[in-house]
């Protein structure tokens, strides 16, 4: 069995999705330490004037070794009227606007408290609209043994042998940092991601890759899968 683990994010490239799309079972990784320099709360999408960074405000002040389920959202500001308004003014003539973004308006609308529940109700948006069957569980849902400052690949191994998967479907940056032998030893196979971004219909002038899977859906609507699965 094929199963993929990544960090939950906010708006994912279209990486994410395929990883998601491909194997039999998806973990989302939610009990590790968040990272605020990361794509947790943060993603690109495409304007006239090339890419526009939304992110959303997280509470970090002496919060250092905080996880990502326990990051909470800074509502000082008016992020997500924001969001709405930046993706209506840069999508709103793209074929698809109307037909998404009454989706996505109700859950960027509402007020929430953590950032994981943020992302997941708009990943299990996302994955619904795309037509993606793959189970997708939270790690901490799992009982796990090893504590958390564990090896990362101890971690990854042990997630995979309580689903009993035996292949792991890594993302290609973990050749920089996974030792392979673990996994051997563990006879848990390991597969790197091989992803080809797609060039497909944009807004603006010349295409420009790893945004949001937002400008897909904008832009391709109902044909996004499989726009996004071209590179297999």
């Amino acid at each position: 069995m094929l199963v993929g683990i990544l960090q939950p994010s906010y708006l994912p490239w279209l990486g994410f999705f395929e990883q998601m799309a491909k194997v039999d079972i998806f973990v989302l990784y939610d009990d590790v330490q968040y990272d605020r320099r990361s794509w947790r709360n943060r993603n690109r999408i495409k304007n006239s004037q090339g890419v526009q960074w939304l992110s959303v405000p997280v509470m970090t002040k002496g919060k250092r070794a905080q996880l990502i389920n326990q990051a909470r959202i800074d509502s000082a500001t008016k992020w997500e009227l924001k969001h709405l308004t930046s993706l209506e003014l840069n999508y709103k003539k793209a074929i698809y606007f109307n037909h998404f973004y009454c989706q996505i308006e109700p859950l960027l609308n509402k007020k929430w408290s953590y950032l994981l529940d943020l992302n997941l109700n708009l990943l299990n948006l996302l994955k619904e609209y795309l037509g993606i069957k793959t189970q997708v569980i939270l790690s901490s849902s799992l009982l796990k043994k090893l504590p958390r400052d564990a090896s990362p690949e101890s971690r990854l191994i042990e997630i995979c042998e309580k689903l009993g998967g035996d292949t792991l479907y890594e993302g290609a940056a973990g050749k920089n940092y996974i030792d392979a032998n673990l996994f051997k030893k563990s006879h848990i196979g390991l597969v790197y991601q091989q992803y080809r971004h797609p060039v497909y219909n944009q807004l603006y002038g010349d295409f420009i890759p790893y945004l949001s899977v937002v400008d897909l859906i904008f832009n391709e609507g109902p044909k996004s899968l499989s726009v996004l699965k071209l590179n297999r």
